[in-house]
């Protein structure tokens, strides 16, 4: 389960028990952070945590500054920096060294604008969404908190925005959902500054299992421990039902040629073929060449099964083109010496990974740079 969800399924219990709670969000990073922008933690009236801020350096002082903005009912923003290792607060040499921004929001249950409202709605769209925040680095001044969250159809859910800031805010998100990243603004209007954080977040992979055996059991459980929407699709109703595959995921009973009819498909979703029936892989997989937005497709077994199904595929006339060529894995599967169904699936998972971040699967300590890219994490200043 991704950390939103349980967020959000725990903001519910809360709600429903009527036990009071504080969504906590880092809304700016400077420098080194263990987390970015966009992590989220929530904070029962009880000292209870769902999700995290950190790697653990700044939770204990979070919970104390959530306790104190619910009981002032207010939002909050805290400033921690990681760079100073004389900061008795949050531990001295952590390593970090950054300035990290945390917004503090109590959660109103009467309010179905709150917060974790806002993400609920959105994330149950299943789009990508662009998640609006306002804050103010002068603490002094109001810190609105969550205001919009916005998906690429343009629906819009979120409390009322003034119409001067309205057009500024619009232009923002297309920007986000366009160029698929998140946004730091400093707006200026007749002389008040503010900021936004507009978070683009992205809907979970979704990894379609052709193929219920044994081994699709495994990899259906570690896709799920990766927050990921599993499909798992056979002919074999002994094969594919609730009692073998007892998470969340999705099992569908089905001939190899409705496969495609019984779920929906975007560019996050990602197939393995690994029926162990190999007129039944084919058949799906010439299903899988008309569609252009599946970035992967991966097929178990040895090279040779893959080299029989480019023949027959081309004796029918369907020579594959190279875009159709590059989004086939086949062996599926980092090299990583995988021998158990366990290693194997997670070979695969971490190649899927690869393709969907567009990275080159090596050790990080052959890397010269930092570890995570250098996000552009300067406010672009715009004055109205």
């Amino acid at each position: 389960m991704r950390e939103l969800d349980a967020i959000i399924g725990r903001y519910e219990q809360l709600k429903n028990a009527n036990t009071t709670s504080v969504l906590a969000t880092v809304v700016h990073v400077e420098g080194s952070s263990y987390r970015k922008a966009g992590a989220r933690m929530l904070v029962d009236e009880y000292g209870n945590l769902t999700g995290a801020i950190s790697g653990g350096c700044l939770e204990g002082d979070a919970l104390r500054k959530a306790l104190h903005a619910l009981h002032r009912g207010e939002n909050k923003l805290v400033t921690y920096d990681t760079s100073d290792e004389e900061d008795a607060v949050i531990g001295a040499q952590l390593g970090c060294n950054g300035i990290i921004q945390v917004l503090f929001e109590p959660l109103d249950y009467e309010d179905d604008l709150n917060p974790c409202e806002l993400l609920k709605a959105g994330i149950n769209s299943k789009a990508a969404l662009a998640i609006t925040i306002q804050f103010n680095l002068n603490k002094t001044k109001d810190q609105p908190g969550t205001i919009l969250v916005s998906n690429e159809n343009s629906d819009v859910r979120g409390k009322r925005v003034e119409n001067r800031f309205k057009a500024l805010i619009q232009n923002q998100v297309r920007k986000s959902l366009h160029t698929a990243k998140s946004l730091f603004t400093e707006v200026s209007i007749e002389g008040e500054t503010g900021q936004l954080f507009i978070q683009y977040y992205q809907p979970p992979v979704k990894l379609v299992l052709v193929g219920a055996g044994n081994d699709a059991q495994i990899l259906a459980q570690q896709a799920e421990l990766l927050g990921w929407d599993v499909v798992v699709t056979d002919g074999r109703p002994t094969h594919a039902n609730k009692d073998r595959f007892i998470g969340s995921c999705q099992v569908i009973v089905s001939r190899p040629e409705e496969t495609l009819q019984k779920t929906e498909i975007n560019e996050r979703s990602c197939f393995v073929l690994m029926s162990h029936n190999y007129n039944y892989d084919l058949a799906v997989l010439k299903l899988l060449l008309e569609k252009e937005e599946v970035p992967y497709i991966g097929i178990l077994g040895p090279r040779k099964k893959y080299q029989r199904m480019l023949d027959e595929l081309a004796e029918e006339g369907l020579k594959l083109n190279s875009e159709n060529l590059k989004r086939i894995y086949a062996p599926v599967g980092l090299e990583i010496g995988g021998e158990t169904p366990a290693e194997i699936g997670l070979s695969i998972l971490a190649e899927i990974q690869m393709v969907l971040s567009g990275k080159k699967a090596r050790p990080l300590r052959e890397k010269n740079s930092p570890i995570h890219e250098k996000k552009d994490d300067h406010f672009q200043k715009i004055e109205v």
